[in-house]
């Protein structure tokens, strides 16, 4: 059988590992970390939302950005130090700010095709990662927002999805638990929500005993196009393994592979212009806090329904009994990984607001990069040679999209390289 290598074990680099391997490849994956689902897809908001599927590039969005520029607290920060990476990604994203309407709308599409796959992946494959499917509430704090969410709904509707407009009572209804004043929101029923790191390494589990082999604390440092295929498919990967008790030094090896799928994260980039491809991936980092509800008074005080703030632009999940998670923001500052005190500090503020009773003395933070594209589409394509595809670039919609791209990625790689086509063994070409 053919042997595939994929470069990233986050969410969609272990979602598209198992479609592949469910068609018949060999499949390899390499990864940085010692576990999956280590960085991006270890702690984000939990929300499976195609109900949070509308693209960013829109005027709106833009002025909102300038207005909170100087704000440390706001939803969306930018460092303003100068950046050609920074300053040219954002130039692409007004460019496609009139593709605003078509690209909310399939991404809606896909988001819908999406929950179909991963639901039946967690059934057939016995997954336990806290998944709740009491439906997601989009809440609106003035006639403004509420005006502007019926023509987003509108661009919903297009792609498929079905929502309701609720009243005040209704919200208070639907959650019980939330405290405030709201003028309305959106409750889409089809949506859910579940713990993203669990899920992962659950089906990288599932794979791993079904003979797919992961590589981990492998750090990639170079993936070259050989064209030695007879097809003129054919990649070499090059990556460096941590040393062990026994190691002093890093080991480097080279594998060979019929092909490669790219699922790199912001990492992507780098390894796409190698390839002579571009991918143009900014790292936009998101935060996230886990409240430990370890009272039974916290436990009855924090949601299970699903929520989106649209004024602060926080999410929350509610994460089994014990765990509640609230996410949000968007900060534009390159690959910085740092957590910020003065981001973290809104979410729990705002958790004390919303939800009083909840108990915030035991909060555990976070920081992902999402790997975001200008115009807000995931890359699932292939490459410019033969036998390179990539499934990158979902930016904060990787856990509502993987299970979609991951099917359409495999299926791209099984139309360019048969799986009925032999291979050439997998092979060490160096090691140092």
């Amino acid at each position: 059988m053919r042997h595939i290598a994929v470069i990233g074990a986050g969410i969609t680099g272990v979602t598209t590992a198992y479609a592949l391997h469910q068609k018949g490849y060999d499949v390899t994956v390499i990864d940085r970390q010692r576990y999956s689902a280590m960085e991006t897809s270890f702690a984000n908001g939990g929300q499976l939302s195609a109900s949070n599927a509308e693209v960013w590039n829109s005027w709106a969005t833009v002025l909102k950005g300038i207005k909170w520029m100087f704000t440390p607290d706001a939803p969306l920060l930018m460092n303003p130090k100068p950046s050609w990476h920074k300053y040219s990604w954002m130039a692409e994203f007004l460019a496609n700010i009139p593709n605003y309407e078509a690209n909310t709308v399939e991404t809606t599409r896909l988001a819908i095709q999406a929950r179909t796959h991963m639901f039946d992946i967690a059934k057939r494959e016995g997954i336990d990662f806290n998944h709740e499917t009491r439906g997601i509430l989009h809440i609106y704090r003035d006639k403004e927002a509420q005006d502007n969410a019926r023509k987003v709904s509108a661009l919903y509707a297009k792609g498929g999805l079905e929502r309701r407009e609720v009243t005040p009572e209704e919200i208070r209804a639907i959650e019980p638990t939330l405290h405030g004043k709201y003028y309305g929101g959106f409750f889409t029923p089809s949506d859910s929500t579940g713990d993203i790191h669990k899920f992962t390494y659950g089906l990288a589990e599932v794979c791993r005993r079904r003979g797919v082999r992961f590589i981990n604390e492998a750090s990639v440092e170079r993936v070259a196009h050989t064209g030695t295929g007879k097809d003129g498919t054919g990649v070499e990967v090059t990556f460096s393994i941590a040393p062990d008790a026994e190691d002093a030094l890093p080991r480097r090896e080279t594998l060979a592979f019929d092909g490669a799928v790219i699922c790199a994260g912001i990492g992507s980039r780098t390894i796409a212009a190698g390839l002579g491809d571009r991918v143009n991936i900014y790292p936009v980092k998101g935060y996230s806090i886990t409240v430990m509800l370890d009272d039974e008074e916290s436990q009855k005080a924090a949601p299970w329904v699903s929520l989106l703030d649209d004024k602060t632009k926080i999410v929350t999940s509610r994460l089994g009994k014990d765990r509640f998670r609230v996410a949000g923001t968007a900060e534009f500052n390159g690959e910085n990984r740092d957590i910020r005190a003065d981001r973290i500090r809104p979410l729990v503020d705002w958790t004390r607001k919303l939800f009083p009773g909840v108990n915030t003395a035991r909060v555990v933070p976070w920081a992902g990069l999402r790997p975001m594209m200008p115009d807000m589409m995931p890359r699932v394509a292939a490459g410019k040679k033969p036998g390179v595809f990539y499934n990158t670039g979902h930016g904060h919609l990787g856990w509502t999209l993987s299970c979609a791209t991951a099917e359409i990625i495999a299926a791209k790689v099984a139309d360019a390289l048969p799986v009925e086509t032999p291979s050439a063994q997998v092979f060490r070409l160096a090691a140092e």
